[in-house]
């Protein structure tokens, strides 16, 4: 099973990213200080779920990603990026940073200790946060602003930067990243979740299948939708409905825009062109709301599912 999202930057600022990484000099501003001290947020066998506790783990995430969206599909890196062999960029130091750890796997660090391996992460950025620190990242693609105006008493998180090992792309990595997720929905009472999904390729006629089903089945409602940046909008809208094949266009959606849909996930209006990390771009907005109750009392109403 491939799972892979990622978001393109507002900027890529690499005097910013300079300054605030390698070495993460910067404190983590995220919400750590609300998840009680070394809290697990789920564990199957080996696997455990939980938040980064410190800038080496962060680091090991980077490098996660780096391995995942450079050396194995075909993202552009920059000097920089090529150099720490880390995927980066300044949110990393606001944002919560969930992973997935197997203590079955150990890897000798630098100084010869033997750590259990991260094999999966996601990028998580609450509302509160991004507006003390300039806003979401999703903004640099899509004009998601006007929608969270529009809802006022309403808590969104964003969620991005998702990767696992190849080797662990399978049902229960997956189960227990999402029972992660719902924990930390609950836990830091968010409504509203929302963040960009990539289809691989560059060529929207190539993937005009993909992108019409999207559009025909699962576009937003127009009090939840979201437009694409005019500069950057693609039609999605690129087959007639009755000429679309909706068994191949589902066969051919990448797993993770699957699971977003079976959630309940919306599609926003418009998709992106991403040529640095070759992908295209939609927007996932995801109420808690309207999730699906199957997978709500799959994992529990309290997240009690995969409870350690």
């Amino acid at each position: 099973m491939k799972l892979v999202e990622k978001f393109t930057p507002l900027r890529r600022d690499p005097g910013a990213a300079g300054r605030w990484f390698p070495g993460l000099s910067r404190p983590l501003k995220s919400s750590l200080a609300l998840l009680p001290e070394r809290a697990t947020l789920g564990r199957i066998g080996s696997l455990e779920v939980r938040i980064a506790r410190s800038a080496k783990e962060v680091k090991a995430a980077q490098r996660l990603r780096y391995n995942v969206f450079y050396e194995e599909m075909s993202a552009i890196a920059d000097a920089q990026t090529l150099a720490s062999k880390r995927d980066f960029d300044p949110f990393d130091a606001i944002c919560d940073h969930m992973l997935v750890i197997d203590h079955a796997c150990l890897k000798r660090n630098k100084l010869g200790r033997l750590q259990p391996q991260i094999v999966g992460t996601y990028r998580l950025l609450r509302q509160d946060v991004a507006n003390r620190h300039g806003g979401f990242y999703t903004s640099g693609e899509y004009d998601i602003q006007p929608l969270i105006d529009a809802n006022p008493g309403l808590n969104f998180l964003e969620l991005g930067r998702s990767c696992v090992l190849k080797p662990y792309r399978n049902k229960r990595t997956v189960e227990l990243l999402w029972h992660g997720i719902w924990s930390y929905v609950l836990q830091n009472r968010i409504d509203v979740m929302i963040g960009c999904a990539s289809i691989e390729g560059t060529e929207p006629d190539q993937i005009a299948g993909q992108l019409s089903f999207l559009h025909h089945h699962a576009r937003a409602p127009e009090s939840w939708r979201v437009r694409a940046l005019p500069e950057r909008y693609v039609e999605m809208n690129r087959l007639a409905k009755e000429d679309l094949s909706e068994k191949a266009a589902l066969r051919d959606l990448p797993p993770l825009i699957k699971g977003y849909l079976r959630l309940g996930a919306y599609i926003g209006d418009g998709a992106v062109i991403d040529h640095q990390f070759g992908t295209t771009d939609v927007l996932i907005v995801m109420p808690v709301s309207a999730l699906n109750a199957r997978y709500v009392n799959y994992y529990g109403a309290d997240a009690s599912r995969h409870a350690s």
